[in-house]
């Protein structure tokens, strides 16, 4: 939803000049209980921002219409210090990029309404007002059920994978060793060098038993 207004300011020369202001806002906004909501506002001016600006921020009740001031902006943030949204407003925008956003800190479901933003940046002063239609509910335990089974999805489930990953490696392992026991399991080229390199000293160490062995007869046959 956006509210804008053009006003052509003519003077007694004939020259006009075009005074536009657009503001924009979300028509239906949904939050919870217990969780802060922001409440979006953006506006756009043909003139610059200057510390004339200022940004009001309304509330109105379901099936009322009074209506009750909760923020003001003017270069400083004055947000309420009276009513159900007293210390609980916050100023979340940027007037120097055309943001007027605020958030609602702990709502309830009495603050669901009609919130309106209102800005003024003179000599852009004219506008439609935009309206945003606030419902606060209570987070249910299906939306909490989806939140508990996304999480799995990205976190239990992976790691799950993974750990049948390496049981099936491991399975697959040992079925490998087990059959190269039993049936003469051909080795692989690193293996038998492994196996020969293990066969080479073992034979160089009977070879020096043996030698040993012969000089010990020589020894005897000669005495």
């Amino acid at each position: 939803v956006s509210g804008s207004f053009t006003l052509q300011l003519c003077c007694a020369w004939g020259v006009c000049i075009v005074v536009s202001l657009e503001i924009k806002a979300d028509a239906h906004v949904r939050g919870y209980v217990g969780e802060k909501i922001k409440l979006k506002c953006t506006f756009r001016s043909t003139s610059s921002v200057t510390d004339k600006l200022t940004i009001d921020w309304t509330y109105r009740p379901p099936s009322s219409s009074r209506t009750e001031s909760i923020f003001h902006y003017q270069s400083f943030q004055y947000p309420t210090t009276a009513g159900t949204f007293r210390d609980r407003i916050s100023w979340v925008g940027d007037v120097y990029k055309g943001d007027a956003s605020i958030s609602i800190s702990d709502p309830t479901i009495r603050d669901n309404g009609t919130f309106s933003c209102a800005v003024k940046n003179p000599p852009d002063v004219h506008h439609n007002i935009p309206l945003t239609e606030l419902t606060v509910t209570e987070r249910g335990f299906g939306t909490m059920l989806s939140s508990v089974a996304l999480l799995s999805i990205l976190v239990f489930i992976p790691s799950a994978a993974v750990v049948v990953l390496l049981l099936v490696r491991m399975g697959r392992k040992s079925a490998g060793l087990k059959k190269r026991g039993k049936s003469g399991y051909k080795k692989s080229s690193i293996e038998v060098s492994d196996d020969t390199d293990q066969d080479e000293d073992g034979c160089m160490a009977r070879l020096c038993v043996r030698c040993a062995e012969c000089l010990d007869s020589d020894s005897e046959e000669i005495y």
